[in-house]
């Protein structure tokens, strides 16, 4: 496991009182470290899965005993597919290739893929990016226009 960034509401055991709006524990908080250039999970400290983005309690043994960590932005294509008919936001951009990458860290993360489909295969290592959003923001709900676009690029 990696050390642990921030102190206070980002350790577990969380109560509801401690999951606020803008927590590393929920999608915004999860996005506006994106913006910042970190990527954040959660660690079970009970049975070290790495979730990402980071939730307050563990899906893998329910433990609320979580601590919010930093994660290496590198790791390995895991399973991956075409998307012929994205969302409106990105219809422009299709076919989108989508892959759930398994970063270094053993967290599991799904994105977009800066690759046709036909160049990306399994175990082909890719990097984490993040991107000003660039599409029309009436496409997407109000809360989502200013999120980070996280994109996988190829490496090596």
């Amino acid at each position: 496991m990696t050390d642990d960034t921030t102190a206070g509401a980002d350790v577990g055991p969380l109560s509801r009182d401690d999951v606020v709006a803008d927590s590393p524990f929920t999608l915004p908080g999860f996005f506006d470290a994106l913006a910042d250039d970190r990527l954040l999970a959660a660690e079970c400290r009970d049975c070290d899965a790495v979730l990402v983005p980071p939730r307050p309690a563990c899906y893998e043994c329910g433990s609320r005993n979580v601590a919010i960590a930093e994660q290496s932005k590198t790791g390995a294509v895991y399973s991956y597919t075409e998307v012929a008919r994205p969302p409106s936001a990105f219809e422009d951009l299709a076919p989108i290739t989508l892959a759930v990458v398994e970063l270094e860290s053993g967290g599991r993360l799904t994105g977009r893929v800066d690759a046709a489909y036909d160049d990306v295969e399994i175990g082909m290592p890719v990097e984490l990016t993040t991107r000003t959003p660039d599409f029309d923001a009436e496409a997407v709900l109000s809360y989502e226009a200013d999120w980070p676009i996280h994109v996988f690029e190829p490496r090596g």
